[in-house]
C-alpha cells in the first residue's frame, strides 16, 4: 500500500513502499511557469513528500500463495535497488512483480520510478492501476503531480485527482493546500479559499499567506463585476 507522492507532488522512502514523492515533484514544479508560481509555493511545502513507495506489508498474506510471494520478493528487492538509487533495476523488479502478480504496491512504486524517469504518463498509468486494485490518498496525490507534469498541464484532472485523496484523507492539510492552489490558478477563487482555510486549520502556517492573498482577489474580481454591472445599467 503507498505511503506518502510528489504530486502534486515528496516520498517517504519506507522500505517496500511506492516510490514517487513529492520531493522531485516539487523540485521540478518550482521551475514550471505555467501557474505563475502558484504550484511551486505548493510543491515547496510537499518537498519532503511524492507520496513515496508502497511496502508489502500491506498486501495480502502471502504465506498459501506462491505467486503473490514471489511477487512481494520482488517489490522488496525492487525497493532495496531504489534506495541505492538503482532506477533502472528497480523499475524492472517492479514490472516483473505486477507480471507475476499484481499489486498495488508494486504498480504505485513501479510508477514512482517512471515519474522520477520523467516518463509521466507511464506513471500516471501505474498509479490508475494501483488505485484500481486499492484506493488510496497518496496514488491520487501522485497522480495530481503528474497531471499537473504533463505537457501541457491537466489542472482538471489534477482537481479530480486530489478531490479524490481528500475523500480518503480529509484531514491531511497537505492535500488541502495543493488542492486549494491548483484551483486559485484555474481562477476558482472561493473554493480555494475554502481549501487554504481547511489547510490552516490543519496545520499549515503558509496557507495563512494565501488565505489573504486570495480573499483580496475574491474583493477586486467581486468589485470590478460590481462596477461592469453599474456601467451596463447606464
Amino acid at each position: 500500500m503507498a505511503t506518502r507522492i510528489s504530486v502534486l507532488v515528496a516520498a517517504r522512502m519506507a522500505r517496500p513502499t511506492a516510490v514517487t514523492s513529492v520531493t522531485a515533484i516539487s523540485r521540478a514544479l518550482t521551475s514550471h511557469q505555467t501557474f505563475n508560481g502558484l504550484y511551486s509555493g505548493l510543491t515547496r511545502y510537499r518537498a519532503s513528500q511524492l507520496r513515496q513507495y508502497a511496502s508489502t506489508s500491506s498486501e495480502p498474506d502471502s504465506t498459501s500463495d506462491p505467486t503473490l510471494s514471489r511477487a512481494l520478493e520482488l517489490i522488496d528487492r525492487g525497493t532495496e535497488a531504489f534506495e541505492k538509487g538503482e532506477l533502472r533495476a528497480a523499475k524492472e523488479l517492479y514490472e516483473e512483480s505486477v507480471g507475476v502478480r499484481e499489486t498495488s504496491g508494486a504498480w504505485f512504486n513501479l510508477g514512482v520510478c517512471e515519474y522520477h524517469d520523467g516518463q509521466h504518463a507511464k506513471a500516471i498509468t501505474a498509479w490508475e492501476n494501483s488505485t484500481r486494485l486499492n484506493p488510496s490518498a497518496d496514488a491520487y496525490t501522485n497522480l495530481a503531480s503528474a497531471h499537473i507534469m504533463s505537457k501541457p498541464p491537466q489542472p482538471a484532472l489534477a482537481i479530480k485527482h486530489l478531490t479524490s485523496a481528500l475523500e480518503l484523507a480529509p484531514d491531511d492539510p497537505e492535500i488541502a493546500f495543493n488542492l486549494a492552489a491548483i484551483l486559485e490558478s484555474t481562477d476558482n477563487f472561493e473554493p480555494a479559499l475554502n481549501m487554504y482555510q481547511r489547510a490552516s486549520k490543519g496545520g499549515v502556517e503558509r496557507a495563512e499567506q494565501n488565505i489573504r492573498s486570495i480573499s483580496a482577489k475574491i474583493l477586486a474580481r467581486r468589485a470590478a463585476q460590481e462596477k461592469q454591472a453599474g456601467q451596463a445599467d447606464n
